[in-house]
């Protein structure tokens, strides 16, 4: 059946990525060169991408669906919700501006190598990437940083 699906998204739709606000005025620099890029990434990892839906927010909106849907109660970057199983990419990515902004300053870095860095960690989420033991950190990090330097 997942082959089927597949077949239906590769031959109905158009990859594509989009970006909106939630509770945020916010405005993405660059979005067609972000989403060339997100493709680039997702095909670099052997991925077939249908359409990922970036969200900007808020840190008191992802809160709320980090309690909500992951049961944490705790203020978090990012959140990523898959719709499909890799090799197939289809899914949601929240993030956090008021977070991303935070963590910029804390690592002495601009807010938009740090918003890149978080929403190329979404999409590696999508394509199977894990970030739970030291060792899946590294190898995400690894990840990130070879992602961003196709930007």
């Amino acid at each position: 059946m997942s082959s089927t699906l597949e077949e239906w998204l590769t031959e109905d739709e158009e990859s594509s990525v989009s970006f909106q606000n939630e509770d945020i005025e916010f405005e993405l620099p660059q979005p067609d060169t972000l989403s060339d890029w997100v493709k680039a990434v997702v095909e670099k990892e052997g991925g077939n991408l249908h359409h990922v839906c970036y969200v900007f927010c808020t840190d008191e909106y992802l809160l709320h669906l980090n309690q909500e849907y992951l049961g944490h109660d705790t203020y978090t970057d990012i959140i990523t919700f898959p719709y499909t199983e890799p090799p197939l990419i289809e899914g949601d990515i929240f993030i956090s501006i008021d977070r991303v902004k935070e963590n910029a300053g804390q690592f002495g870095v601009p807010f938009e190598q740090e918003l890149h860095r978080v929403m190329i960690h979404g999409v590696l989420h999508l394509c199977g990437y894990s970030d739970k033991s030291p060792e899946e950190v590294a190898l995400m990090r690894k990840k990130e940083d070879e992602a961003l330097q196709l930007l």
